[in-house]
């Protein structure tokens, strides 16, 4: 796979996983978790094709770490950059105080 397509799959990923999952028909959980199965078999369902292992390779080369799999690999999201309510989990950064 060349860099132009995993960057094309990486955008299509961003899509779905950070602003509009209704795309293929999927629903993230409160916070943007998909089962990796279910985000597949969608894709697949509206006529594009990523196979678990082009999955893997676009979230474990994509420099800017957009992506996640769950611990145990079954779930997938998107790290940052939502325009759909999702909660991360992540804690509110704190500024200084000066």
């Amino acid at each position: 796979m060349n860099e132009q397509e995993i960057k094309r799959k990486s955008k299509f990923l961003s899509l779905i996983l950070r602003h509009q999952p209704e795309t293929v028909g999927i629903q993230l959980d409160e916070s943007g978790w998909v089962d990796v199965e279910t985000l597949l078999a969608a894709i697949a369902e509206h006529g594009k094709t990523m196979s678990r292992e082009t999955l893997e390779h676009v979230v474990h080369s994509n420099d800017k770490q957009r992506f996640s799999f769950s611990e145990d690999g079954a779930r997938i999201r998107a790290n940052q950059g939502h325009s759909v309510k999702i909660e991360l989990g992540y804690e509110a950064a704190v500024p200084p105080s000066f």
